[in-house]
């Protein structure tokens, strides 16, 4: 698989098969994203690999959580900024009609999407979750650091042929992650990844992307 084909076939996937991801594929994507490009190569990743008892350990106790109506954990970051303007409002907005759409929830269905969001806690059904964490000193450009190693990662696993869904949602569990991970205090969750073989079985629908001239300026002497 090219670059271009693992960059154009990467998405969200939320729907695995429980067939088994060996440990050694794992640890050759992982030790070839340890070259993602970081300012001055501080590499300010932090990862952590849950498979087998420890994964269903903590899909268990999210799950627990999710039943018994326990709220989330306060947040350490911002997802979004509290007032999204124009165009990144509609674009988010178009992403939920069409993610709750091709599951048939109307968008004033409430309970069903919560139904829908609440398979995060079980990673969709995968065999395997990474945990992306950060030192809590660092700055915004390690973020944009920690993103790239993130970006590096997915696509790697698409060259094993492996899919992924990153999920800021274990951010809002991160007390319930640290309870079986125990990662040091200075580290704060970014996000978890859920890896595994695809379940064809699932049905999607492939969120779009704005046309370049939206995102994308040249400026040459044409």
């Amino acid at each position: 698989m090219d670059v271009y084909e693992a960059v154009t076939s990467r998405r969200a996937v939320r729907g695995f098969t429980d067939r088994e991801v060996p440990r050694e594929v794992l640890e050759r994507v992982l030790r070839a994203a340890a070259w993602t490009p970081s300012a001055s190569n501080l590499q300010p990743w932090h990862v952590y690999v849950l498979t087998g008892g420890p994964l269903a350990e903590l899909k268990k106790r999210a799950c627990e959580r999710l039943t018994s109506g326990d709220p989330w954990d306060e947040p350490e970051y911002e997802q979004y900024p509290p007032a999204l303007k124009s165009p990144y409002r509609e674009r988010r907005s178009a992403f939920g009609e069409q993610r709750y759409g091709a599951l048939g929830i109307a968008r004033e269905d409430l309970e069903a999407r919560q139904r829908a969001a609440s398979a995060n806690w079980d990673c969709f059904g995968a065999p395997v979750a990474l945990f992306f964490y950060i030192d809590r000193d660092m700055g915004s450009a390690q973020w944009s650091d920690v993103g790239m190693y993130v970006q590096t990662v997915m696509l790697l696993l698409r060259a094993e042929g492996l899919h992924s869904c990153t999920q800021m949602a274990w951010a809002k569990y991160r007390r319930t992650v640290a309870e079986v991970l125990l990662p040091p205090e200075e580290l704060l969750l970014f996000c978890g990844m859920s890896i595994g073989f695809e379940d064809t079985t699932v049905g999607y629908t492939r969120t779009g992307r704005a046309p370049l001239d939206e995102t994308v300026t040249f400026v040459d002497g044409c």
